[in-house]
């Protein structure tokens, strides 16, 4: 089968690999019918390659149709359409009735202390081949498939499997009281969603973001839009009565660009971290290991601002991915504002239940079908690779279709 392959810092490539079968009774095997190119792929494709081999396959917001069925299967059969949660739970333990299947008690990566196992996403979460590819072994399939009809397109539903529950789960997490203010930090994807979140509970929402087409997108929902610059915090307050946001989802990351800098100097920490985990990726795997999880340190610039714009007695919710061990915090900054930080990978299945519903409405109050500009074959996933980190050509979602 074809699928797309980390090679090096920058390099991925669609390659032939042996083709995706059962390898335990609870496993099906899809047909990729979509795969979307995630942010999170891009720390990956830039930063990561330290904890990845070359030829692993990448992707983890996968959907398809079930071409073969394990033994120990009871709850799908071929033919079936579903959607592949990012997250690989039991479904069973502890954790996962908590609703917190990213610490599943079962596939929790001991030997690495980290969460549960994760489709395309490192040696970190298991080494999981992922799904941008023709086919996908999908593991304990029957406690973490999503069963879809077949009468909506792909578009409805792909973004199940990651990007549509992170964003509800961030402005879950962000705690914001009724009829308050929620600002939005980054306008990509999960961005994208969370402002729309936001609007359709209710919220007056404040979008942050540097690409104008990001903005104008968010803008078509409702959402106040505001340039990524070092006057955000002050524009942001100012917007709120000199108070600042009720609550503030940071859905941009480790890899922040180094502006919006606020009161701790962001901007200089995010272009030292910058150079920090580039120069990681020059080192030989087993040093850059070491430096990441000792001294790693993350671009800052957009939790800093998230930290200063929040109003006193606010709450940040991180959605943007952070792994740094060694990141310099406002600490003082922080108790004196007596803010509350909420974050952690997304627990896709505790979020099912409230957005299946939203996706399937005929009204699509979620806007899931008004957010790719991007939709191409498989074998153009290299290219798109380099489109969507650099944001060109008006780059937001990249969907690949794979022929098989």
């Amino acid at each position: 089968m074809r699928a797309v392959t980390w090679q090096s810092n920058g390099k991925v490539e669609v390659a032939t690999v042996p083709r995706a079968t059962i390898e335990d009774a609870g496993d099906v095997v899809i047909r990729v019918t979509s795969a979307a190119i995630c942010g999170s792929d891009l720390h990956l494709y830039s930063v990561f390659g330290p904890f990845l081999a070359r030829g692993d396959i990448l992707g983890h917001e996968t959907m398809g149709i079930v071409e073969e069925v394990g033994d120990g299967v009871r709850k799908l059969a071929v033919g079936d359409r579903i959607v592949v949660p990012f997250v690989i739970a039991c479904r069973d333990c502890e954790m996962c009735h908590s609703g917190l299947s990213t610490q599943c008690d079962v596939t929790q990566n001991r030997e690495q202390g980290t969460g549960a196992a994760l489709y395309g996403y490192t040696e970190l979460y298991g080494s999981v081949p992922g799904g941008q590819a023709e086919f996908l072994r999908v593991r304990r399939a029957d406690n973490n498939a999503i069963k879809v009809g077949h009468a909506l397109s792909d578009e409805r539903y792909l973004f199940l499997s990651d990007i549509l529950p992170t964003a509800w789960q961030g402005v879950q997490y962000a705690n914001v009281p009724e009829g308050g203010t929620l600002a939005v930090l980054g306008l990509g994807p999960v961005g994208q969603f969370a402002a729309r979140i936001g609007r359709y509970l209710g919220y007056r929402v404040l979008g942050v973001d540097p690409v104008p087409e990001r903005r104008a997108l968010a803008e078509r929902y409702g959402v106040e839009v505001f340039d990524f610059d070092e006057a955000t915090a002050d524009a942001l307050r100012e917007a709120t009565g000199g108070r600042g946001p009720d609550s503030v989802v940071d859905a941009v990351g480790l890899e922040a660009h180094g502006v919006g800098a606020g009161p701790a100097g962001g901007a200089g920490l995010a272009g030292l971290a910058g150079l920090a985990q580039k120069g990681a990726g020059l080192l030989p795997d087993a040093l850059a290991k070491k430096v990441i999880e000792t001294v790693g340190v993350d671009r800052l610039s957009a939790l800093v601002l998230a930290l200063d714009a929040v109003r006193r007695g606010g709450t940040v919710s991180l959605s943007g991915v952070y792994a740094g061990v060694a990141d310099p915090m406002p600490l003082m900054t922080m108790f004196d504002k007596q803010l509350t930080l909420r974050m952690g990978q997304c627990n896709v299945q505790r979020w099912i239940p409230e957005l299946l519903p939203l996706v399937e409405d005929a009204s699509d109050p979620l806007g899931t079908e008004d957010l790719v500009t991007h939709r191409v074959p498989l074998e153009d996933a290299p290219r798109m690779y380099d489109v969507f980190q650099k944001k060109a050509d008006g780059c937001i979602k990249v969907v690949l279709k794979p022929r098989g």
